[in-house]
């Protein structure tokens, strides 16, 4: 669940990241419609809680992938969810390259594809490295919540047999699971900043 929503979540967060950096006053493309367009939408996005998010997406889920229950049934409103968030980390991250690193390639003619694969993503890797570590801890947590409406993994286990049937030992383990991966994600990620920064 958490491998197949966070692939999606950083092939579709990345251009949107990037698109609200372009499009955004005094930049490469700015373009306030767009920009406030998308930059709401990202917002209204972000600041539903997920289990609201996942129960409302229901009939959307269904029709996407045929059920609402298990790992499948869950993916869709991960996505939902963690494409507005790392698409907002990712313009942060591009916010901090060096303005003078985009006006050198300017002078050297190079247009806004070569700008943003050459220069910008190239730059802004640490940050968007980061963002992504971020994000897959985000996206734990919500994989755990997606147990609430039988959306399966930990959360699914914790609840049925840990909450419902008072097994305290499996809500216990499921905790230090829990845990576990997110010290592996951050320990991966915070390797994977150090190794790309300059």
């Amino acid at each position: 669940m958490l491998g197949g929503s966070l692939t999606l979540v950083l092939v579709l967060g990345l251009p949107l990241g990037v698109l609200l950096f372009l499009t955004s006053p005094k930049q490469l493309r700015s373009a306030h419609k767009t920009y406030t367009a998308v930059s709401f939408a990202v917002n209204i996005l972000r600041s539903l809680p997920f289990v609201i998010l996942l129960i409302a997406m229901i009939p959307v889920t269904v029709f996407l992938t045929g059920t609402s229950l298990g790992v499948m049934g869950s993916i869709p409103a991960l996505v939902v969810a963690g494409v507005p968030f790392f698409g907002r980390l990712v313009e942060s991250a591009l916010r901090e390259v060096d303005r003078g690193i985009i006006e050198a390639t300017l002078a050297m003619g190079a247009n806004t594809r070569q700008i943003v694969l050459g220069a910008l993503l190239h730059e802004a890797l640490p940050g968007i490295l980061a963002a992504a570590t971020v994000t897959a801890i985000a996206l734990v947590s919500y994989t755990a919540l997606a147990g609430v409406v039988g959306g399966g993994g930990l959360g699914d286990l914790a609840i049925r047999y840990g909450y419902q049937r008072f097994q305290l030992d499996v809500m216990f383990i499921t905790i230090i699971f829990l845990l576990l991966l997110v010290q592996l994600l951050q320990s991966l990620g915070t390797r994977l900043v150090q190794h790309f920064t300059r």
